[in-house]
């Protein structure tokens, strides 16, 4: 089980960003999949998820809700975070994990994300 984390950079305040979360030796019919990020100092927090269901139903923490928005691609194995009207304060390294059974046990190498002027 392989994860790997991709699309971070450097962004002004007000820009957007996609990060891309290629996952192997296993597929998203079985797996639900969540983004996490880390910012200097801080613990890591949970940013959203997707189950494995056929709905993908999706989960926001607050302090993204309408600005990000997860999405998967089945065929290409691939979890999607778009990030729109980013923010200094989502500056951080972002993860993607996944989950077999509720637990998130498995994860990637991480993705930085710099909002700066």
């Amino acid at each position: 089980v392989q994860l790997q984390a991709s699309g971070g950079g450097l962004v002004q305040p007000g820009g957007s960003l996609r990060l891309s979360c290629v996952v192997s030796g296993f597929t998203l019919d079985y797996y639900a999949i969540g983004w996490f990020r880390q910012a200097p100092g801080k613990q890591r927090e949970g940013v959203s998820c997707i189950s494995s269901t056929s709905d993908g139903a999706t989960y926001y923490a607050d302090f993204v809700k309408g600005r990000f928005t997860i999405s998967r691609d089945k065929a290409k194995n691939t979890v999607y975070l778009q990030m729109n009207s980013l923010k200094p304060e989502d500056t951080a390294v972002y993860y993607c994990a996944a989950a077999p059974r509720g637990t998130y046990d498995y994860w990637g190498q991480g993705t930085q994300v710099t909002v700066s002027s």
